[in-house]
């Protein structure tokens, strides 16, 4: 995966009044414009629908009542929202750990919030598939992900870690894409990394029968070639209809800024999230929380100062 800029939707949703000149204690957005005007913050997410966009919708909403400007960009995710990042093009966003990893390691200028909640990957397969681990789908065509999006990433080492006979005819879908293409036939299988239940996920295997693949064995021969961040999960009996608990992969998301975004603004930006955790309601998992103790476990991305900074002042 390059790090060539990716194309973006920006979708902009700022009330009239966030255009007034705010005082300094309330501006979250940084710099100031030439006319005097708050710039609004960034705020990079997801698909429309998706957790990332669902979660980024609510949590510019809450920025917004405490009287912040935001601008919300539309990606498709990670890849995509460290692209931005780095060129300065969006201030915040939301990545999964492994993405963020890789960030840190080409020195990105990019620097940690908070670990939100752990995200579950899912290799899906019609209930009546004869693929049983992702050695099976060796020569099979396989959606692992949007381009842009972290899924893609994480489905690409599952692979590798599996080493099928011969190399997925990988296609590039989003969750959506990826379900209409299994239901027709198009695919095999599609990888997915979100929470559990993913609602467009669980509503599709209602209608449909589907089963997720264990991935359990991926995880420490994940975690020897790329890093700890990978974490054995187990999404639980009676989701998306299986009877049975299956083991899989688990990747942290993270909400990540730019280096150079000021103190006060990730101070706020952080204070903010943790203050509305209640109504951000981060997307269901086994294990996923809005906690404080859970958010400064970033892995090698370390944390911007301003988000330090509140994290002390709470924790002392």
């Amino acid at each position: 995966m390059t790090w060539a800029t990716l194309g973006y939707r920006a979708r902009v949703s700022v009330p009239r009044r966030a255009f007034l000149l705010l005082s300094a204690a309330s501006a979250v957005a940084g710099c100031a414009g030439g006319d005097g005007r708050a710039a609004p913050l960034r705020l990079a997410t997801g698909p429309a629908g998706g957790p990332y966009g669902a979660l980024g919708d609510r949590l510019a909403a809450e920025l917004r009542r405490a009287g912040h400007p935001v601008q919300v960009i539309e990606t498709a995710a990670s890849v995509a929202n460290l692209a931005l990042l780095t060129e300065g093009r969006a201030d915040v966003g939301f990545v999964l750990a492994d993405s963020a990893d890789d960030a840190v390691r080409a020195g990105r200028p990019v620097v940690a919030l908070a670990r939100v909640y752990l995200n579950y990957v899912h290799l899906v397969v019609p209930d009546g598939s004869p693929v049983r681990s992702p050695a099976d789908l060796a020569g099979l065509p396989v959606s692992i992900g949007a381009e842009g999006s972290g899924t893609a990433v994480t489905a690409e080492r599952v692979l590798a870690a599996a080493a099928p006979r011969r190399p997925v005819r990988a296609v590039r879908l989003g969750l959506d894409a990826s379900i209409a293409a299994l239901r027709a036939g198009r695919i095999a299988a599609f990888f997915w990394s979100g929470g559990v239940p993913t609602p467009a996920l669980d509503a599709f295997a209602r209608a449909t029968p589907v089963r997720l693949v264990p991935l359990g064995a991926q995880v420490p021969r994940m975690r020897r070639a790329h890093g700890a961040f990978y974490e054995a999960a187990t999404v639980p009996a009676r989701s998306y209809g299986s009877q049975e608990p299956v083991a899989t992969v688990g990747t942290a998301s993270y909400l990540v800024c730019r280096r150079a975004l000021p103190d006060a603004d990730a101070h706020a930006v952080t204070e903010t999230l943790f203050a509305s955790r209640e109504r951000l309601r981060a997307p269901d998992a086994p294990g996923g929380r809005l906690d404080r103790r859970y958010a400064i476990g970033t892995g090698a991305m370390p944390l911007h100062p301003g988000a330090a900074r509140y994290y002390r002042s709470v924790h002392g």
